[in-house]
């Protein structure tokens, strides 16, 4: 029996005069660039986008008016985000008719891990800790509103110089294009690090870490280029890894020859096409391990021939140890850093 598709998760951005634009409109325009690609490979869309308001139109911070706002619902739907953004201004003014609206509507909420997730871009966070939403948690905002963070809700473990922080069911980010770290960041997760790579390639923008994250996954490597044909190829290889490639098999999705092919990975990826294929296939097949298969079932899965050349693979790229079953909890890969 073919196993049913997984429930689309609902994005509710919630609205209030003068928020800033590019807060909401860079994270929904990856989520909308996600159902693209996603759609091309024939599956289905992942995220219903809603934009609701206390108010049926909105001003935004540069003047532009937003109609066709839905009210802020009753009940929401699982799963479900809530997006919550920054507003202009050097404060944020939580005395308005609107504001108060949203507050109290924030306060029903009870954010759990999967089912209802709360996202915070730039001082949208401040929005969250006067409805009580961060007590007792991690979060961060724009440098500028940190101060202000800590007076709104001094339960709140206020962290600085932060891409964005990740605390359960809360997901907050620094501001303005941070918001899209942490939505790809999110993508990435829910969709697998290989789409995620790809939507960011699609808005041109380079996936970026926080200072204590340990490294970018494999899939995320080699891609801070332009080239459209390159980026075809590690599309392909990032979705089929078992795949039977060999350079002219990559050449012929770039429609290119093997040897230009070469000179393509070398000068925009700053890396040989097989090379750069192992490398994602060992990322798969560590993935593999980390969820409880065993090693010939990760080697399969990766597209290795066999064991010894997972574990030959697995030395040659300064892995420790040998390759087996891990724990969930020694993830090394974007699913489990907290921090970008």
């Amino acid at each position: 029996m073919t196993a049913a598709p997984p429930a689309p998760i609902h994005v509710y951005f919630a609205l209030l005069p003068g928020s800033l634009v590019l807060d909401w409109a860079g994270p929904a325009e990856a989520l909308r660039i996600a159902n693209q690609a996603l759609a091309a490979q024939g599956l289905p869309e992942r995220f219903v986008q809603h934009f609701v308001s206390p108010t049926p139109q909105s001003v935004t911070s540069v003047g532009a008016v937003v109609a066709g706002l839905e009210p802020l619902p009753a009940t929401l739907p699982r799963p479900a985000w809530v997006v919550l953004v920054g507003l202009a201004g050097q404060h944020i003014r939580v005395d308005s008719e609107e504001a108060r609206a949203l507050l109290h509507w924030l306060r029903g909420l009870r954010p759990a891990a999967g089912t209802l997730e709360l996202v915070t871009v730039c001082a949208g966070a401040v929005l969250a800790a006067h409805a009580g939403l961060l007590t007792g948690r991690r979060a961060t905002t724009h440098h500028q509103h940190l101060e202000e963070l800590a007076a709104a809700d001094p339960r709140c473990d206020v962290v600085a110089n932060r891409v964005f922080v990740s605390d359960g069911a809360v997901y907050s980010s620094a501001g303005v294009t941070t918001g899209i770290d942490l939505v790809l960041h999110r993508i990435a997760a829910i969709c697998g690090p290989a789409l995620a790579a790809q939507v960011a390639q699609a808005m041109v923008v380079a996936l970026r870490r926080g200072p204590d994250a340990p490294e970018f996954s494999p899939f995320l490597q080699h891609r801070d280029h332009l080239h459209a044909a390159l980026h075809r190829v590690q599309d392909a290889v990032g979705q089929q890894p078992q795949a039977d490639w060999s350079v002219p098999a990559m050449a012929q999705v770039a429609h290119t020859s093997p040897r230009h092919l070469t000179r393509l990975f070398l000068e925009h990826a700053g890396i040989a096409p097989l090379q750069y294929l192992r490398r994602i296939r060992l990322a798969t097949a560590e993935a593999a391990l980390q969820s409880g298969r065993n090693v010939t079932q990760a080697a399969h899965m990766a597209g290795f021939s066999s064991d010894t050349q997972l574990r030959r693979a697995w030395h040659q790229f300064g892995r420790g140890g040998t390759p087996s079953r891990q724990a969930p909890g020694r993830q090394r890969g974007p699913a489990q850093n907290a921090e970008y």
